[in-house]
């Protein structure tokens, strides 16, 4: 049954802050305990989770405030779950900053957090229409630290970066052992014949895995895919048995991996490059996919990141991120991402790297979100040296050419909406005459002189002649850089290197404890500072008196 908790709103009159001594209050006031008490713990809105609890059945929840913020703390200092509830039952910082002046106030252990974290995750299924709980309070706060700091957010920078979920780099055939090795373990061990009983044993996966050479590895694969096939049939008439989701991954293994071959009448295991990058890559985590950029390889996820950049801010915030399967190019979620920050935070100018580049982003940016994008390289095929770029013609609404470079106006002009294609023709003599001819795009025919490009080859151009501007470039490249400070900091310092979770959903909640974590600890660094410039302002310089010496 869910209920608030407002005790800590009202304390007792004689605990442990009371009766220390003054000095070390004031110590206690100067740390980051009062700072997330206030600005982090009585802002959490418990309410949003009472749909976790039964409403008017059962023991009361242990509080949600406490239970969220010791995720937030666990995540901040990168803890273990025991070293978390170790420093919840004896670290005074953390009890006064949960809203406790006493030690051992409140009993949590480590099933009460499991229990809650499963609460969450079942929640988080169950209403897929909705944003996650975690985002929604990442919002709340965001918005409150945003008030209280005054940071301006009409400059933003993104990035992406690779998430490993909790699982290991398999091979093919260590990925077939482990998919047949759970849907054995699945169906009931009287209906299996001898040789998929022996699958459970160590002594087969030894035989498999550990003894094979690498000439053997196909026709071990093979061997495997067999035995999955025969487990399919087996469990084919025994729909409560076919219904389990260990036996749907072995028949997904087989059509993703296998193609059936009419004249052997049998299944071929595919070649490597002809596997899908979404196909399953772990037996334990469905949802993780595979992503080659550049000469660096990942399974799992990709998080992309917002925050503030504006050089007045004393210190930036993260203000969106999102988790998705790393097949999703950055281009993709910037424009399904784009729109909402704009909603929340106004923002006017992003900066981004070229993966980010796209015809339909930049448009919707610029048109409809009144949003300038800025770049610090462009990926793709680049232009010919030499030739006359696009913007050197003088071109009207991105629609109408109305002279070229040697100012010659075409004889007339066509925008195809549909295909956004813009077309001009020119006087073809007057064309075989210009001096510029040669390094010209225009194409000179008998009759005719044509000139025809896409929309999209025009915004290429126009952004990389705004990216020719050095002192452009650099400022572009200045601002969005700093970023790669921020995923730094949460892979690194808050332990997102390599998740503890397995699954999306999972690691998705997981990816917003962090991002809390690390805008609390950008929170304490702007209080740092602003204490540090009173302090400043209160010390006075020594101004000598005229007429008083110094003493001899």
């Amino acid at each position: 049954m869910f209920r608030e908790n407002k005790s800590h709103l009202q304390t007792e009159l004689f605990n442990t802050t009371t009766l220390m001594h003054p000095r070390t209050i004031a110590q206690l006031k100067k740390s980051w305990a009062p700072i997330y008490y206030e600005h982090v713990f009585c802002r959490i809105d418990e309410k949003k989770f009472a749909h976790l609890y039964c409403e008017n059945n059962g023991s009361p929840n242990k509080p949600v405030n406490i239970l969220l913020s010791l995720e937030f703390i666990k995540h901040l200092y990168d803890y273990t779950d025991e070293q978390l509830l170790e420093q919840y039952y004896f670290n005074y910082q953390i009890a006064y900053a949960l809203g406790q002046r006493n030690l051992g106030e409140l009993y949590i252990c480590e099933r009460t957090l499991y229990d809650f974290r499963r609460r969450l995750y079942e929640y988080t299924i169950q209403h897929p229409e909705e944003e996650d709980l975690i985002f929604q309070q990442f919002q709340g706060l965001l918005e409150h630290f945003l008030a209280i700091t005054k940071i301006k957010t009409n400059e933003q920078r993104m990035d992406s970066t690779a998430i490993m979920p909790n699982i290991k780099r398999a091979g093919r055939l260590s990925l077939a052992f482990d998919v047949l090795k759970k849907g054995v373990a699945a169906c009931p061990q009287e209906l299996l014949p001898e040789k998929l009983q022996k699958v459970l044993e160590p002594a087969f996966k030894t035989e498999v895995l550990y003894r094979s050479r690498s000439q053997d590895v196909q026709a071990r694969l093979e061997k495997i895919v067999e035995l999955q096939e025969e487990l399919l049939a087996l469990t084919s008439n025994l729909p409560e048995i076919q219904a389990k989701p260990e036996i749907k991954l072995v028949q997904r293994f087989i059509d993703e991996q296998t193609t059936y071959d009419p004249e052997q009448k049998k299944r071929i295991v595919k070649e490597n490059k002809d596997i899908r990058p979404d196909s399953l890559q772990s037996a334990y985590d469905q949802d993780a996919t595979f992503r080659k950029k550049g000469n660096k390889e990942q399974v799992g996820y990709v998080c992309n990141l917002t925050e503030t950049c504006s050089e007045e801010n004393d210190v930036q915030f993260i203000t969106d991120y999102v988790l998705e399967k790393n097949t999703k190019a950055d281009v993709e979620m910037a424009a399904e991402r784009l729109p909402k920050i704009k909603e929340r935070t106004g923002v006017t100018d992003l900066y981004t790297d070229g993966g980010y580049y796209g015809e339909d982003l930049h448009r919707k940016a610029e048109a409809e979100l009144n949003v300038k994008m800025h770049y610090t390289n462009l990926t793709g095929r680049q232009p010919e040296a030499g030739k006359i770029p696009l913007t050197a013609f003088k071109i009207e609404n991105r629609q109408k050419v109305l002279a070229c470079p040697q100012q010659q106006t075409p004889t007339h002009t066509f925008y195809d909406e549909a295909k956004r294609k813009i077309t001009a023709w020119f006087d073809p003599q007057i064309c075989r005459e210009c001096p510029l001819h040669e390094q010209c795009p225009v194409k000179i025919q008998k009759k005719k002189a044509l000139l025809q490009f896409n929309q999209s080859a025009l915004l290429a151009a126009e952004t990389r002649q705004e990216m020719a501007d050095s002192q452009c470039r650099r400022e572009n490249t200045s601002k969005r850089a700093a970023i790669e400070g921020t995923v730094s900091a949460i892979k690194r310092g808050h332990g997102a290197q390599k998740l503890t979770v397995r699954g999306q959903i999972k690691s998705a909640l997981v990816m917003g404890f962090k991002c809390i974590a690390h805008n609390f600890q950008q929170l304490k660094n702007w209080f740092h500072i602003k204490r540090k410039e009173a302090r400043e302002i209160s010390v006075k310089p020594k101004i000598s008196l005229p007429g008083v010496g110094v003493p001899i």
